[in-house]
């Protein structure tokens, strides 16, 4: 299969002025798209009666009240209520929700993982592994962190978290979302958004898959607030893509799979419920190219707060404390003087996950390597290691550019509490504190010393 194949008898909107290779551009648009003909009612939502024997029915992604409202229209050859039945609860062990607080496991310290490897065949559902959790699932608050190890595809199979929404950070492999609303392929060096609600099947284009995942409990993803920085720069809003409609209708036994409360029920149908035919609305998954974000940087002198390289941002009830920040390091020059460059020493109250995509972040130029992950709880100081320290003070501070490197956080105002399989079964590397022991005391009380 290729990226551009779909799945046998699934039909998607033809490519038309403004959608580019089965996406349309924008972010948090108003968009709309149909697969058939006709299929899109005009002027209003709700026709007596749908062409082409359609359901009309509503996905609410906030409270109808909210400011703005974000919902979805579709027009669909079932409505939902046929592709939901009786549930029973099933196990996912390895998928776990916040509150979660292992007994056996101490998550004060600073901790960091080599790459997890696929050691038995995964879906998407039975592959998932929680490395962290912070918050509450139940009040809607707070994140957690997973692990994605995927070998195969999902068959006649379909889910869907009322718990969350997902941010998708692919490290190794190709894998496509298949939703209600159409068609998300990604890979490497892209991201996938999935709305709470929305059903999905996930398929393995090229294998195996490794990536990571944050799960969003709380206020959808958004554009942070630029301020000074104005209009420009940053992610830019036409460079997310949203799906143009695709469907399927397929008579066969499937089963779909809800998460619920951190809890995981499945249903048997007999039918693909990926059944949207025609669509309309702001709330919709997204992929983004994490190539197109522009960073922004000091110009003159001083190293900024990493908050400058925010791609997304979940707002919480605190005003600038966010729920969660998707933050990103890439290729950028430093060009600062007289100005140690790398993340100076710090504690946050903040909780900061971080990932390696590819190549080598500039503070820990040893051990953090592609596909591995690193975790530095609130108010626990962190910072470069001695090889970095020493590099960056005594370097020739020309214009340098950093290449070849791609890393990013999962940052939390939440305290961030590892799994038993973070702590236990996860490669933890054990010696990773030990980073700063060989930083060495310089202070010998000369005045203007440097």
């Amino acid at each position: 299969m290729t990226a551009h194949d779909l799945p046998q008898g699934m039909i998607r909107a033809p490519h038309t002025s403004g959608t580019h290779e089965g996406y349309m551009p924008g972010w948090a648009n108003d968009f709309e798209t149909e697969a058939l003909p006709g299929a899109l009612p005009q002027g209003m939502n709700s026709p007596q009666k749908c062409n082409y024997g359609l359901y009309g029915e509503q996905l609410s992604g906030t409270a109808f009240t909210a400011n703005p409202p974000e919902r979805t229209w579709t027009y669909r050859i079932r409505p939902s209520v046929k592709h939901s039945a009786r549930y029973e609860r099933i196990e996912l062990p390895y998928w776990k929700s916040a509150p979660h607080t292992p007994a056996n496991v101490t998550s004060l310290g600073q901790y960091r993982w080599s790459p997890i490897e696929a050691e038995d065949d995964f879906d998407w559902l039975t592959g998932m592994r929680t490395m962290t959790t912070a918050g509450d699932v139940n009040t809607q608050v707070g994140m957690a962190s997973h692990i994605y190890l995927v070998t195969k595809s999902m068959v006649d199979a379909y889910f869907y978290s009322a718990d969350s929404e997902l941010l998708v950070v692919p490290q190794q492999g190709k894998l496509r979302f298949a939703t209600e609303l159409g068609v998300i392929d990604v890979e490497p060096q892209e991201i996938a958004i999935i709305p709470r609600g929305l059903v999905y099947r996930v398929e393995v284009l090229e294998g195996p898959c490794r990536g990571f995942v944050c799960e969003n409990y709380g206020q959808k993803f958004e554009l942070p607030a630029r301020g000074p920085i104005g209009a420009n720069a940053l992610a830019n809003p036409r460079d997310f893509k949203a799906p143009v409609a695709a469907f399927e209708d397929r008579e066969v036994p499937s089963t779909l799979t809800i998460k619920w409360c951190g809890q995981f029920h499945e249903t048997k149908i007999a039918q693909s419920p990926l059944d949207v035919v025609a669509w309309h609305g702001n709330y919709a998954p997204y992929k983004y190219d994490l190539k197109t974000y522009c960073p922004v940087g000091a110009i003159l002198f001083d190293h900024p707060d990493p908050s400058i390289f925010t791609v997304l941002t979940a707002p919480s009830g605190h005003p600038g404390t966010a729920n969660i920040d998707f933050v990103l390091f890439r290729d950028r020059w430093m060009v600062a003087e007289d100005t140690f460059r790398p993340p100076w020493y710090h504690k946050n109250i903040m909780s900061e996950l971080m990932g390696n995509i590819y190549g080598q972040y500039d503070a820990k130029p040893q051990g953090f390597v592609p596909g591995g992950m690193s975790l530095h709880n609130m108010m626990l100081p962190h910072g470069p290691d001695r090889e970095a320290f020493e590099g960056a003070s005594n370097s020739n501070l020309g214009p340098h550019k950093l290449e070849n490197t791609m890393s990013f956080m999962f940052e939390t105002r939440f305290p961030q509490h590892l799994t038993e399989f973070a702590g236990k079964e996860a490669p933890l590397q054990d010696d990773y504190i030990d980073c700063w022991d060989s930083l060495e005391k310089k202070f010998d009380g000369t005045p203007g010393l440097k």
